[in-house]
């Protein structure tokens, strides 16, 4: 399995820092998926949140198959937190050290769960969130440029410790509802040298609460795909639209959730994903854990694009456990109730489309 396939999600934001600036962190895309692109003063990135390859299947994913020009990459772990901190940076996780769903924080001396902010038992978690992503991030560098970098999001989202953490340096433009983020984004787009991040959040929601077979992840498919076919049709000529996720979705039984509860393991911490868990503690314990859930047992710097950099190398596991194939594995803390998981490295976890309007 290459744990470093090319064009990643960190590529794809190269390339755009490139066009629109002469530079980057990174190289950018293979050429043959970077010609899909087209030149713009602005660009217009819109995120699906669990529009993985794989979703482009559904029977109301046509607007979306009909604009895929290929197949990138998310970084691992395939988790929202650690890919939405791959796009504010450009950097792999590795380098921009948000390195798990729910991370250890060496100075907080706690498990945290990085969309929310709050630790395992639920508790809010104060932290100074603005310096968590290394300094410039793309927001800050694109501003040096003289490009005005903005998002738009739901209005419920400001002044979140995720916001905080993730969008230093850019405009932030709240949705007031649904509507409401079309309209924002398609009258942003048409003023000045800009880049705009788009983020919606319904096709994720729907596969983890309801499945991928529900109706309301049905609805949810027609809502986002809808997004892009109306900005498809009403961004200005000359400004470029992007569609991209942050990682695909798999849905689990209650059959195939190794919920682990013996007593034997209350030594060790937990954190990571459901998919792949980090692990700190008694190296004999570790391999009976693996043991008991038939994981793999990893060393976590292997997993990671590149090398781990401070403060990634404080915040990694002593060792990483991948959960086998067609299961998640459930410590104390991890959520249990869910109907589809994400995280690891199956490629439906992976692959995510590049989106050309």
């Amino acid at each position: 399995m290459s744990l470093r396939p090319s064009n990643n999600l960190n590529d794809l934001m190269g390339e755009l820092e490139h066009r629109m600036t002469g530079e980057a962190s990174l190289s950018g895309l293979h050429p043959d998926l970077a010609a899909s692109i087209p030149d713009a003063d602005t660009y217009v990135v819109v995120l699906f949140d669990g529009l993985g390859i794989a979703q482009l299947d559904h029977p109301d994913a046509t607007v979306f198959r009909e604009s895929s020009r290929g197949v990138l990459h998310s970084p691992f772990p395939t988790t929202t937190s650690v890919a939405l901190s791959t796009v504010a940076t450009g950097l792999a996780p590795g380098e921009h050290g948000l390195v798990a769903h729910l991370m250890w924080l060496p100075d907080l001396d706690k498990v945290v769960n990085t969309l929310k902010w709050v630790d395992l038992s639920g508790r809010s978690v104060s932290h100074a969130y603005g310096s968590v992503l290394p300094r410039p991030n793309l927001w800050e560098r694109l501003r040096d440029h003289g490009i005005e970098p903005i998002t738009v999001q739901p209005a419920a989202f400001q002044g979140s410790p995720l916001t905080r953490m993730l969008y230093r340096g850019a405009r932030f433009e709240p949705a007031w509802d649904d509507r409401d983020l079309v309209e924002a984004t398609v009258q942003l787009s048409g003023e000045g040298k800009r880049f705009i991040f788009t983020y919606v959040w319904q096709i994720d929601f729907a596969g983890h609460v309801h499945g991928l077979d529900s109706s309301e992840f049905a609805e949810a498919m027609r809502y986002a795909a809808g997004v892009w076919q109306e900005l498809a049709s009403r961004i200005p000529p000359g400004v470029a639209l992007i569609g991209i996720a942050d990682h695909g979705l798999i849905e689990y039984g209650d059959s195939d959730k190794l919920l682990v509860r013996e007593p034997r393991f209350d030594s060790l911490r937990f954190g990571g994903d459901t998919r792949g868990v980090h692990l700190w503690g008694s190296r004999d314990l570790i391999e009976d854990f693996a043991s008991l859930t038939g994981g793999d047992l990893i060393d976590p710097a292997t997993l990671y694009q590149g090398t781990l950099a401070v403060p990634a190398r404080s915040r990694v596991g002593d060792a990483l456990v991948m959960a086998p194939k067609g299961k998640v594995i459930l410590p104390p803390g991890f959520d249990k109730r869910l109907r589809a998981y994400h995280g690891g490295l199956d490629p439906r976890e992976v692959e995510i489309p590049l989106l050309i309007g």
